[in-house]
């Protein structure tokens, strides 16, 4: 059954550990996809949607029971920057189309749809978040966009910023739907812009969240951030680390990985997320279907 606007799906809630999706972007380039930046995972919704709707097929047939539409570049940003016509609309809704066309493959299953909403400029460099009036108005079109669409939750990820992470939040929340917030962490623990991560889930938590989250943060740096979460919030909390160390929008090498964690290992370092209260988990930055594979090996699927 999928859920109505507004209605909760207690995807999140333990007991049960769900499963998350894999990477897109890093798994478009592996396909042999452009992911040339700006328009980054956004360009194969332009050059071939049939690959961005097989690479989530592939995710479900894995073992996923959550899939995030290929919307992490899809805003009016982005296409502005890339001096290209405003496509965000269009190609927003053909994302989440798509996700929706792959899930439809497997009606024994119940898949639900997120909506990832971004920030605005490069994950890697929090002195590049926009002003406050900007960043609440093109973080609450985008959002808009997504509900009207169809995304069942809304995954406001790789937030490095408490700032931003609060406007994604607000904007997402307020459409009725349900509302991951998930950071990008330093191997410290705390926000990539070094803000404490218990002063970001203070500052969150009361906007009406439904879950919290860490993504993008190679595996073998995740645990201080999830102790972080544990003594923070009540709150389900969940993880989705990369394979490696990414090489980041702002290298000029977009998708470059240095992988050096592989299926196995992952699925071993979810085991330990798991006994840490960890109450859904995938993938980021160079994941494959594999490792979610792994991942539903590990839960008995």
């Amino acid at each position: 059954m999928i859920p109505m606007p507004g209605e909760k799906t207690g995807a999140f809630r333990p007991p049960a550990v769900r499963v998350l999706d894999g990477a897109m972007g890093t798994e478009l380039r592996r396909r042999g996809a452009d992911t040339a930046l700006p328009l980054w995972s956004a360009r194969a919704l332009i050059d071939d949607p049939e690959i961005v709707r097989q690479i989530h097929r592939d995710y479900i047939a894995a073992g996923a029971d959550i899939i995030t539409a290929n919307t992490f570049r899809t805003t009016r940003r982005t296409f502005l920057k890339a001096g290209l016509a405003d496509r965000s609309e269009e190609l927003t809704r053909l994302a989440v189309r798509l996700a929706h066309l792959a899930r439809e493959e497997f009606p024994e299953r119940r898949v639900l749809i997120a909506g990832s909403i971004a920030p605005l400029e490069d994950c890697y460099a929090p002195g590049l978040v926009p002003p406050e009036p900007e960043l609440g108005g093109e973080h609450a079109a985008h959002a808009r966009r997504l509900a009207e669409a169809g995304a069942e939750v809304l995954l406001c990820e790789t937030m490095g910023t408490i700032r931003e992470a609060a406007a994604a939040c607000r904007a997402a929340v307020g459409t009725g739907r349900e509302t991951v917030v998930s950071f990008l962490c330093a191997p410290d623990g705390n926000l990539y812009s070094g803000e404490p991560l218990s002063g970001a889930v203070s500052a969150i938590e009361p906007l009406g969240p439904s879950a919290f989250s860490i993504n993008c943060v190679s595996p073998r740096f995740m645990e201080k951030a999830i102790a972080t979460l544990k003594t923070t919030t009540r709150l389900p909390f969940g993880v989705y680390g990369n394979a490696g160390i990414p090489g980041g929008e702002a290298s000029g090498r977009p998708g470059a990985m240095e992988c050096d964690v592989d299926p196995a290992e992952y699925a071993g370092f979810a085991r330990r997320w798991i006994g840490l209260g960890a109450s859904f988990m995938g993938g980021c930055c160079g994941t494959t279907p594999e490792y979610i594979r792994q991942l539903a090996k590990l839960l008995g699927r």
